[in-house]
């Protein structure tokens, strides 16, 4: 007896599998409005060579030398693309932590429409990256300056594109991204006064590709490759204090009313690797 309802069981999921099959790739598998997810890794590129830009007198040009009062270079030590550990620069014994990467998480709604091989759609994203990019300067007094930036949240709008062989899809994707960018700035000087703006929402664009698998009728797993670049050049920090610092020495080039810092790097941007996991109704 348990031999015969083992021997239907096997026929019955033999004959539901061609049919399973038959449902996804005959009619359409990646045409509808889908929902799902996306988790992986941000990794930043290297921006070797960034540092902090100074205007001293105020006029919007960010090209001017920080001057001692006996007129020499008052950030000497140098600059870093990444957060001091110490006020004291790599060059004089002291060590920079690189640039944070980390994990990024994004829930996604979509649509598509499939013609033969042809799918075309769209997809709106909002998510959360923990990456962290910064630059400091070290001054000879010693100390360090940081300023940093990292992403609150990000939303986007894509379209995509791509080609389906049966239940795999093939897609690349590009659009408008929106993030809320977190700007900071850190000091280890305690004699001047610094002040500067915090958060600012920025346009940008994402692009990429990747690939997409159907399990089932309304499942689908994939992986996928991003882009993002957001412009950030507007963050700037004033310095006030006392006369006769070298930021508010107007005896040599500069003025009285202080001095501006901005970074030289402005563009926020990084890549994504991430698993992919959407419901298709």
């Amino acid at each position: 007896m348990r031999t015969i309802l083992f021997l239907g069981a096997a026929i019955a999921a033999a004959s539901a599998v061609p049919a399973q099959a038959q449902d996804m790739t005959e009619d359409r598998p990646f045409s509808g409005i889908y929902v799902g997810g996306a988790g992986g890794y941000d990794v930043q590129p290297n921006d070797i060579g960034s540092r902090i830009l100074f205007d001293r007198n105020l006029d919007g040009n960010f090209n001017d030398t920080v001057l001692t009062g006996a007129g020499g270079n008052a950030f000497g030590p140098g600059f870093c693309n990444g957060s001091a550990r110490t006020q004291f620069s790599p060059a004089n014994g002291g060590s920079c932590r690189n640039d944070k990467d980390g994990w990024a998480y994004y829930g996604r709604v979509g649509m598509d429409t499939q013609r033969g091989n042809i799918v075309v759609g769209a997809v709106g994203e909002f998510g959360k990256s923990e990456i962290r990019d910064s630059v400091t300067a070290f001054s000879g007094t010693p100390a360090s300056y940081v300023m940093s930036r990292n992403i609150d949240w990000e939303a986007s709008i894509r379209g995509r594109a791509g080609y389906a062989a049966n239940t795999t899809l093939f897609y690349g994707t590009f659009g408008a991204g929106y993030a809320r960018i977190d700007r900071q700035f850190a000091t280890t000087n305690t004699v001047n006064t610094f002040t500067g703006s915090g958060k600012r929402n920025q346009w940008g664009f994402l692009g990429g590709g990747g690939i997409e698998q159907k399990l089932g009728r309304n499942f689908s797993v994939g992986m996928e490759y991003m882009y993002h670049q957001y412009q950030d050049n507007d963050y700037r920090v004033r310095v006030t204090g006392p006369a006769g610092t070298p930021f508010t020495n107007a005896a040599n080039g500069g003025t009285a009313s202080g001095t501006d810092f901005r970074r030289s790097d402005d563009k926020f941007r990084w890549h994504s690797l991430r698993a992919t996991a959407a419901f298709r109704f």
